[in-house]
Parts: structure tokens; sequence; C-alpha cells
């Protein structure tokens, strides 16, 4: 006679499971929409009420997918992996509100915005600049994620800053390689909850819980 045995799961173990898969799928859609609404912003010359409402629902994403991509690297991403992710994620909390001052402004552009909220733009673009370097070399030294994706932060947000003073054209591609970055970690965590085995990510899959410009960034 054979004898059954049905193993039940709890919904707290199968939430964990997916919880990887809804951060990685969170990096890739909200980094694209992000890029997307910096290419409309180019295209138009300007803000538009559809575009900052894209802007803010790509920035409003940031700060949770952050330390989302935090906390499915740890042990292994350590203590500068946090800091860089919780300082980030405080950056677009600001970022995303100045979205909402736009709006209800009526602001015409991002020149016209970072003048009117002058030095917290400076102050909060240093914030994520040196959050972003800490978090990107973190990413390296962990070798969870593919470490280009690491390196991309880090380059991403340097050409931001360094491309403050260059056409509007060279500022979104800058963008576009921090906003790789993110995508890329999305990325490695999409195909580690396939069972896929993705460059640079430890074992065989992802486990959840072991263990702008300079002086005007635009972001």
């Amino acid at each position: 006679m054979t004898t059954r045995v049905a193993v039940k799961r709890d919904a707290g173990t199968e939430a964990s499971d997916h919880l990887p898969v809804l951060i990685g799928m969170a990096a890739v859609v909200f980094s694209a929409l992000y890029f997307i609404s910096d290419l409309i912003e180019l295209a138009q010359g300007g803000f538009s009420t559809a575009q900052l409402a894209l802007t803010y629902a790509a920035e409003a994403a940031i700060p949770l997918f952050v330390v989302g991509l935090y906390a499915v690297q740890r042990p292994w991403i350590g203590r500068l992996g946090l800091i860089g992710a919780v300082a980030y994620a405080y950056s677009f909390i600001f970022f995303t509100s100045t979205v909402v001052f736009a709006l209800i402004d009526g602001t015409k552009d991002w020149d016209a915005l970072n003048a009117q909220l002058g030095w917290w733009v400076t102050i909060h673009g240093g914030v994520m600049v040196i959050a972003a370097l800490a978090f990107g070399l973190a990413v390296i030294r962990a070798g969870v994620f593919p470490r280009w994706s690491g390196v991309a932060l880090m380059a991403g947000v340097v050409l931001v800053a360094a491309s403050s003073a260059l056409p509007a054209l060279a500022q979104v591609a800058s963008a576009g390689v921090r906003d790789l970055a993110f995508a890329g970690m999305g990325t490695s965590l999409l195909l580690a909850g396939r069972g896929r085995r993705p460059p640079g990510v430890r074992g065989s899959t992802i486990v959840a819980d072991e263990g702008a410009r300079v002086g005007t960034f635009r972001v």
C-alpha cells in the first residue's frame, strides 16, 4: 500500500517566495516608465500633466523597490548597502514631492522647477549621488546581482551630475544608464524566480530573507 503525504505550505512562506519576483518586476517596470517619462519630457520640451503623472508613478515606486533590492541581497550586501539604499530612497521621497509641486503650481519645465526650489534640489541631488555610489559599490561587492549593474548605477549617477550643463538629450541618456542599472538588477530577480541562474547570482536562486544636475541635479 502506498502512503501519500500532503505537504501544506503556509501563506507567509508562499508570499516570501513571490516577493523577490515582485521586487524584480517593480524595478524593471518603473525604471522603464521613468525613462519613458524623460523621453516624453524631451520630446515636448518641458512638463505636461500626463508626463508629470507618469514621472510621479515611477518616482514614488523607487524608494520601495530600492529597499527591496537591498533586502534580497542580504546578508552579503552589508551595512554600506543598507546606508546607500535608505539614503537613495530618502532622496526620491523628496524628488517625488517636487513632482506634486510642479503639478499643483503648473511649472513649465525642469529649469523653472529648479529655480523655484533652489538649494533643496542641490542638497537632495547630492544625497542621491552619494547614496547611489554607496549602493552600487555594495552591489558589486555582494556579487548577488550581475556586477555590471552596480557599475552602471555608479556610472549613471556620475553622468547625471556631469551632464548638468549639457543639452537635454545628454541628460536623458545619462539618466538612462542609471535606469538600466536598476532594470538589470530587477531582471536578475525575475530570471532567478524562473529557476534560471543569471550571471553573478550566488547559487541557483536569490533568497529574500537570508540571514539631475551638479548644483541643479536632474533626477
